[in-house]
């Protein structure tokens, strides 16, 4: 059986005229409860926008679902709730990794939670404004959510390098392809994880890191790959978000796949590839540093190999499950856009067209927003894409 797939967005709100973040959270959230569901067409998407850390950022999610075309519509309707909800504010919505224009200081959300994370981590948190994408997988288990998480460990930095979408941040390049990863791994109880062993295991460590402070509650363990707080689901946790709903159902799907694979390994009780947490952690500092653009660390050879074929080498480890989905052509596409064209190179094109960090700004909106249209279709319906 088909194993259920769910998906949670970050997205910025804009100034169209400055170009800067605004936080203005409340009053987009204000305008979509009091006007948004009666002008919005239904859709299968979960009808709802939530706030985040931050007064810049939106959060969206989608429903749980087997068929990824029926993601991709609940994606696309649930973005198109946020930017209209957004358009009515005077704002704009965009699905960019970090804030590419310095602004004013972020302000953060009025809720208890944040403000006691914003006083424990100090600029840790102050700093962590930014959006990222997780992917929900239905398992059985906690037994089996560790026996995945043991296992996907080695190629997560893969799916980082294809979906980074942050390359500037204040108002310049970072250098980095995602710099959003580097920002995200400030916080303690972030980053790669070394094997587990059982479930156990997982609480044991989750247990030290609460005791020592690393976390203030379990739904602060930022492990790349977690056992779910509130879902009986693996949620990968470590790409950008994408500004193009393609490449996100592309990177969902194949995620799938992964930890579908990764079950029938654990099942079989095939051993776990062993690596040290080091290692893992310089893999993901090479996939946030150059993408796709360079080459990646080759969870199987381990040693540097062309992203392009570490890329090829994932989707067929895990081609069974993709077949089986029917997600093959879905996930082959990403080598057509993904490699070397990711959401950081369009972001690293639009300044080399202009010269202008504004004009990144512009290009994200305008990507954003013209994905409701070329994507808006009912499940199975023809997909485009906005490429170009």
């Amino acid at each position: 059986m088909t194993r259920k797939l769910g998906i949670e967005e970050e997205l910025l709100l804009f100034d169209p005229e400055t170009r800067a973040v605004v936080p203005a959270a409340p009053r987009v959230l204000k305008e979509f409860r009091e006007h948004g569901h009666g002008r919005l067409r239904a859709r299968a998407a979960t009808d709802e926008l939530d706030h985040e850390l931050f007064r810049h950022q939106l959060e969206t999610r989608t429903d749980p679902t087997t068929d990824a075309a029926d993601a991709l519509a609940q994606l696309v309707a649930a973005r198109r709730t946020a930017g209209e909800a957004a358009r009515a504010a005077g704002l704009a919505a965009g699905a960019c990794a970090t804030v590419p224009l310095a602004g004013e200081q972020s302000v953060v959300t009025s809720n208890d939670r944040y403000r006691d994370m914003v006083e424990r981590y100090g600029e840790v948190a102050r700093t962590g404004g930014t959006c990222g994408m997780h992917v929900h997988i239905d398992i059985d288990s906690d037994e089996e959510g560790v026996g995945i998480i043991d296992r996907i460990s080695p190629w997560l930095p893969t799916l980082l390098a294809v979906s980074s979408n942050s390359p500037f941040v204040d108002g310049r390049d970072s250098g980095y392809s995602s710099w959003r990863a580097q920002v995200w791994a400030r916080w303690p109880s972030a980053g790669p994880t070394e094997a587990f062993g059982s479930a156990d295991g997982y609480r044991s460590v989750t247990q030290a890191l609460l005791d020592y402070g690393a976390a203030r509650d379990v739904g602060m363990l930022y492990f790349d790959a977690r056992l779910s707080v509130a879902q009986p689901t693996v949620e990968i946790r470590l790409c950008d978000v994408c500004t193009d709903p393609l490449e996100a159902i592309a990177l969902a799907a194949l995620i799938r796949a992964l930890v579908e694979t990764a079950a029938r390994d654990w099942a079989d009780d095939r051993p776990v590839p062993r690596w040290r947490a080091e290692a893992l952690r310089a893999c993901q500092w090479r996939a946030s540093r150059f993408g796709t653009s360079e080459r990646l660390v080759h969870p199987t050879e381990r040693e540097l190999r062309p992203a392009r074929e570490v890329l090829e080498a994932l989707i067929r480890a895990v081609e069974p499950a993709l077949r089986e989905a029917g997600d093959l052509d879905r996930t082959a596409g990403l080598l057509e856009y993904a490699i070397g064209d990711n959401g950081a190179a369009r972001q690293r094109s639009a300044f080399e067209r202009s010269g202008s960090i504004e004009a990144v700004v512009d290009d994200v909106i305008l990507r954003t927003e013209t994905s409701w249209l070329v994507h808006d279709t009912a499940p199975g319906e023809g997909l485009g894409s906005v490429h170009g």
